[in-house]
């Protein structure tokens, strides 16, 4: 029985975790690590962050994490995941791509997710950035680094101007195309 089930009244309902910010309302949101990262995490935290993702309908996160941290509290408090690592813009094209297919195919699909790093900076800006350029919402680079720093109020350092640029870069007459019925099957474990 998971441990959410156990809880009684407000402590029921969960905390908002961290940093939490939508990039497509109601479909796509970004966070810091849930119960913090480093010498601020905290395990009741992480417990009430992702309760609060269950009540607030999450069908999965998707942890961009380089090593495995959190995946087995999700598997515990029965959340579905994702574990994508993510270095940053050395990851390359062929990365980008499968990881910005992985979100396009989840949020197409009706899947609520949610992202998150061990903090919210230039690796998840910049990663949100390319995604609104490979997606083509926003396709003019340097206008997705200022919508993504109003939208998340933080600045886009860097590393993630460099993650951008990769997005910027991606085989744009590939991205779009439906995937073949015989191809392999995609990379995301769509587990409940």
């Amino acid at each position: 029985m998971a441990s959410s089930q156990k809880l009684k009244g407000k402590w029921a309902l969960g905390i908002q975790p961290r940093h939490f910010m939508w990039v497509l309302r109601g479909q796509f949101a970004v966070c810091e690590r849930l119960g913090g990262y480093g010498d601020a995490h905290r395990r009741v935290r992480r417990q009430e962050e992702i309760i609060w993702t269950k009540v607030n309908g999450f069908d999965r996160i998707l942890s961009l994490i380089p090593n495995t941290s959190n995946l087995h509290n999700y598997d515990e408090e029965d959340m579905a995941w994702v574990h994508r690592p993510f270095r940053g813009p050395e990851d390359g094209e062929k990365f980008l791509n499968h990881l910005y297919s992985d979100i396009n195919m989840l949020t197409t699909q009706g899947f609520k997710i949610l992202v998150h790093r061990e903090e919210l900076g230039d690796h998840v800006t910049g990663l949100i950035a390319g995604y609104l350029v490979w997606t083509e919402m926003v396709p003019d680079q340097p206008k997705a680094i200022v919508a993504v720093e109003q939208l998340l109020q933080r600045p886009i350092g860097p590393v993630g101007r460099e993650i951008v640029a990769v997005a910027g870069r991606i085989d744009r007459e590939s991205v779009h195309k439906p995937a073949k019925e015989t191809e392999a099957e995609p990379e995301i474990d769509l587990r409940d």
